[in-house]
């Protein structure tokens, strides 16, 4: 058991069906652990020659910046590496152009890791316009345009010709995103999984710090990377199903409609009285997949087959059918393995990774991290490491299960909670070692503020749930939403020495925190700095049933208990919410209601967030088939309200920023259009006035407008943003 006693062991249930897996800390460290920690990893050889090491055992190559933070991916990997006795080295944002750049440390004696980094590359590189970014926050100076688009494939193809006989491990969020057949926003199609496109060996997805142990430990005594079948967390490629294995057709789980129209897309199919152990049920419209006990005992070697690649990229309704059925199984206590054929080949996927216990996190943590980025980069400003640099992530996963958001997709929704004792740890250590400290813990928190420590009140039901949200359409009687442990750990950390002030960047889910009313008190009063960003996303249930949002209602109710609190405590503090546009599900006529929605509450934003088409976000499906894979999918089930014009993209856009003149011709001729032209004029309940104000109102306004902005600037001078999960700095679900 932990100190704490909270989630220090496995659960049974999760013990019982994969067999016991050893704890990172537990593994025989490999004989280079002679050479003791590295103040720095490497990132030439004359930092090699320094440490006295002939050549590293594995080399990481990341498309971020070198940041030795717990916030950054390549930290995480390369100092748990370096703890089982590895000698890690970096090779950051290298020259894509040749294979030079890949081979200046040397051949890697066990493997090269790949990763993009902290963003998927084309997110970081471009706009959801479809516009090149100028600026990149993971690049020293902020520049863009140091990594290549889809970074991970790039980089490893380079490897592969450095040197063609080293391991190539693909991994991050990238790689996580992509590991099946996924659409592809840029390309405006369906593309093969990540890994046969890079021709990489192996991938894992996820966090992934179990998968790089094992692997790391494997092919250091020598078993060959094609051998690691067996892995969680892993995706591989292999040529049919083994014996032993029973394959299902994923229609027996979820039937797409009548198929038999078109050529079957299953081949290598076992035949169906083989799996007469299920029993599929419809309820409420949706199927239920039941097992009868003696499925259970055979579920380690269950694997259904998904469409091919070929078939999901030409049949819309069978890609929405796989992402349906992928999103099935991602519980580690439950999901089975899946394998998809690409042309002649099979891309196996085998289920998650069991979370980490307390102690696992507190271990991976606890790291001896310098905080800083790489000296090589002199005084350099990297942008995302000012954001996260004075902020303490206490926990991961997300079980909010937002279709347009990439964390369940990589973190999963299990929750994965610190230690109280190792968190106040690391905020002592930025006390006593981060330069330029102020005093001011910029957040604690992680992909969402308040999950910390929340869990299904029975670990047997959360290893066999298969819901895909536990708040969404409501909060699952389940689950514990009780804050006090999160309440302790802030009282805690602002009453350390040297600390003055704990302010929370990291969004918060609203919808929990109202269950805890003594959390939003102490929230509000302590750590707060004026401004609280918050993510309703729409006022409108089209769209929020499409994103698996809770109804504005509880967003009502947060800003009552937000507002009562910040007066009792003599504050002037305010809301600011987050709304996304042409988001699918959402009509024109939902976007104007929230436009009035906004108006009404007096809110004016300046900067808008439009629909990201993420890979293989639910969300991404419904884009791309204009099907909802939160249910049964057919043929002839209800199409979902897909925005796709760059016209129609604008027009959402604008109206969320109602209040701007330069988008008012549109809003009034989109307004004629829909006939609700009673909405043009200068009345309180009408949205944009008649007339156009003349030049010099217009440029009078603009400099209103940039002196406010400035004002703004100073205002939140100092204080941190969202940490990444993958998408740009906004408030998290």
């Amino acid at each position: 058991m932990s100190k704490n006693g909270y989630n220090a062991e496995l659960p049974r249930r999760y013990l019982a069906m994969t067999g016991p897996s050893t704890a990172l800390y537990d593994y025989n460290k490999y004989w280079a652990e002679c050479f003791g920690t590295a103040p720095q990893l490497p990132m030439s050889r004359a930092e090699m020659d320094a440490l006295a090491w002939d050549s590293c055992d594995i080399i990481i190559i990341t498309g971020d910046a070198y940041v030795d933070h717990p916030s950054f991916g390549m930290a995480i990997i390369g100092r748990l590496l370096e703890s089982q006795g590895f000698r890690v080295g970096i090779i950051a944002q290298p020259d894509w152009r040749t294979k030079d750049a890949f081979q200046q440390l040397g051949r890697p004696n066990l493997y090269f890791g790949v990763a993009a980094g902290n963003m998927d590359s084309m997110i970081n590189r471009y706009t959801a316009d479809k516009k090149v970014r100028n600026d990149d926050a993971y690049t020293p100076g902020g520049i863009g345009g140091k990594r290549p688009d889809r970074c991970s494939l790039v980089y490893s193809q380079r490897c592969k010709e450095a040197y063609g006989d080293v391991p190539v491990v693909l991994g991050g969020i990238e790689a996580s995103l992509r590991r099946i057949a996924h659409f592809d926003y840029w390309q405006g199609a369906v593309r093969r999984s990540i890994l046969l496109d890079a021709s990489a060996d192996l991938l894992l997805y996820g966090n992934a710090e179990r998968a790089i142990v094992e692997v790391s430990h494997r092919i250091a005594r020598g078993d060959r990377v094609e051998d690691m079948t067996d892995i969680r967390g892993t995706a591989f490629v292999r040529n049919g199903t083994p014996d032993g294995w029973w394959e299902i057709d994923s229609t027996r789980i979820d039937r797409p409609g009548r198929i038999d129209q078109i050529v079957s897309p299953y081949v290598n199919t076992q035949q169906q009285s083989e799996c007469a152990d299920q029993q599929v049920e419809e309820i409420d419209g949706e199927n239920i997949l039941r097992f009868v006990p003696d499925a259970r005992r055979n579920r380690d070697k269950t694997v259904i087959r998904l469409p091919s690649f070929e078939k999901v990229r030409n049949d819309a309704v069978l890609y929405a059918h796989a992402n349906r059925v992928l999103h099935l199984e991602t519980n580690p206590g439950n999901a089975r393995a899946l394998v998809q054929a690409h042309e002649k080949k099979d891309l196996w996927v085998n289920p998650p990774a069991l979370p980490l216990t307390t102690d696992e996190m507190d271990y991976v943590f606890g790291m001896p991290y310098t905080r800083v980025p790489h000296t090589s980069y002199g005084d350099a400003r990297i942008p995302a490491y000012e954001m996260i640099r004075f902020s303490v992530n206490i926990m991961r996963g997300c079980f909010g299960g937002c279709t347009f958001c990439s964390i369940t997709e990589h973190e999963g929704r299990i929750i994965q909670s610190r230690s109280e004792e190792s968190i106040l740890e690391e905020v002592e250590k930025i006390r006593d070692t981060v330069p330029g400290f102020t005093g001011v813990i910029s957040d604690l928190g992680g992909p969402t503020a308040n999950m910390y420590r929340l869990a299904c009140k029975s670990r047997e039901i959360e290893a066999a749930c298969r819901r895909p949200s536990c708040v969404f359409p409501g909060i699952c009687s389940n689950l514990n939403t009780d804050h006090s442990s999160l309440t302790a750990l802030y009282r805690k950390t602002r009453e350390l020495p040297g600390i003055k002030k704990v302010l929370i960047a990291s969004g918060l889910r609203y919808d929990l925190a109202v269950e805890d009313p003594e959390y939003v008190k102490e929230l509000v009063t302590h750590h707060v700095g004026g401004y609280l960003k918050i993510a309703p996303e729409h006022t409108e249930s089209g769209p929020l049933d499409k994103m698996m949002k809770p109804g504005i209602g509880t967003y009502d109710r947060f800003k009552e208990l937000f507002d009562q609190f910040s007066k009792e405590a003599g504050k002037e503090q305010y809301l600011i919410p987050y709304f996304i546009a042409a988001h699918p599900g959402t009509t024109d006529e939902d976007m104007v209601n929230l436009a009035l929605w906004l108006k009404r509450n007096d809110f004016r934003a300046d900067q808008v967030q439009a629909f990201y088409p993420s890979p293989m976000a639910t969300a991404t499906a419904m884009y791309h088939s204009h099907k909802n894979p939160l249910r049964k999918v057919t043929y002839k089930s209800d199409s979902v309200e897909t925005v796709k014009s760059p016209e129609k993209r604008r027009l959402h856009k604008a109206l969320l920023r109602y209040h701007d003149p330069n988008n008012w011709p549109l809003i009034r001729a989109a307004l004629k259009e829909m006939g609700l032209g009673q909405l043009i004029g200068s009345g309180e309940k009408q949205l944009v006035p008649a007339n156009q104000p003349r030049d010099e109102d217009m440029r009078g306004s603009a400099r209103r407008k940039n002196t406010a902005l400035a004002h703004e600037k100073r205002i939140r001078k100092g204080k941190a943003l969202s940490q990444h999960t993958g998408l740009p700095p906004r408030a998290k679900s």
